[in-house]
């Protein structure tokens, strides 16, 4: 029998564990609780990281990864549901046949490669997630990197970023966000959502303060969702949150830098 904590949202997220806390379901477990919502995890792979890189990838076996999630699912009734590194086919579609009963809000990140560059997921893990991940989710959040490997095409404006946004609508995602570049200054990403585009600006950070800004920020979305907000404003009020934990991150690293996720949850911003 589900439940769910009285006037507590929960979100339940489906990734890997990052060592050194900065990224993966830590992120995204802090990110929760900052916003007032109960989080739960799936661990889909454990990574052997810190702020300059990956050293060990081990993945979970598929059906502990269904064991885990029938554990949660049994007891809690999740609002909303983000995933992120998945690791392999298999956990990707043990992970898609789970979600298919969903019928709350699911936010898919497709990770690929680590901050650093490192693989986290090779080309028949790509398929299987475009094919049976995509067509259940709510919301994607693809980062250029990932917009680009997805589509196969070269993302250099906010007219190439659209296109790659529009393209990877068609595999069945009604809305999808992708994380776009520098410009002029500020740091723009696209929403593709239902035929039209939404555009989000705000202030550049500098790219050295950026260990699991990827994961916040999705993470920061799906718990906007839990607590029932639209699908733009919950995006906005992330990317705000995002922008100000990567401005005040603290330097306790050597590498990338992990955010400050200390930082008061602000209101959105977004400009027409």
């Amino acid at each position: 029998m589900t439940t769910s904590f009285p006037n507590i949202p929960v979100a339940l997220t489906v990734a890997g564990s990052d060592s050194s806390g900065g990224a993966g379901l830590q992120a995204d477990l802090k990110t929760f609780h900052h916003f007032g919502v109960y989080g739960a995890s799936v661990v889909t792979l454990l990574t052997a990281q810190n702020s300059r890189g990956v050293w060990a990838v081990q993945t979970v076996e598929p059906q502990f990864v269904l064991a885990q999630w029938d554990a949660v699912t049994e007891e809690l009734l999740p609002q909303a549901v983000k995933t992120g590194a998945l690791g392999t086919p298999e956990i990707i579609h043990a992970v898609a046949d789970r979600l298919q009963a969903l019928s709350c809000p699911l936010v898919v990140d497709p990770v690929i490669l680590s901050k650093s560059g490192s693989p986290l997921l090779d080309e028949d893990g790509v398929r299987a997630m475009r094919d049976l991940l995509f067509p259940l989710a709510t919301l994607l959040t693809p980062n250029l990197r990932e917009a680009e490997l997805l589509t196969g095409t070269s993302i250099s404006d906010l007219r190439t970023l659209e296109k790659a946004a529009a393209i990877i609508a068609q595999w069945g995602s009604r809305h999808v966000l992708v994380k776009g570049p520098g410009v002029d200054g500020e740091a723009v990403d696209v929403l593709f959502s239902d035929g039209r585009f939404v555009w989000f600006h705000r202030e550049l950070v500098p790219q050295a303060q950026t260990h699991g800004s990827g994961c916040v920020f999705s993470a920061a979305i799906t718990a906007l969702l839990a607590q029932g907000k639209e699908l733009v404003e919950a995006i906005d009020v992330a990317k705000s949150y995002v922008t100000h934990a990567l401005q005040q991150a603290a330097a306790v690293a050597s590498g990338f830098q992990p955010m400050n996720l200390h930082v008061p949850i602000p209101p959105g911003e977004r400009r027409a």
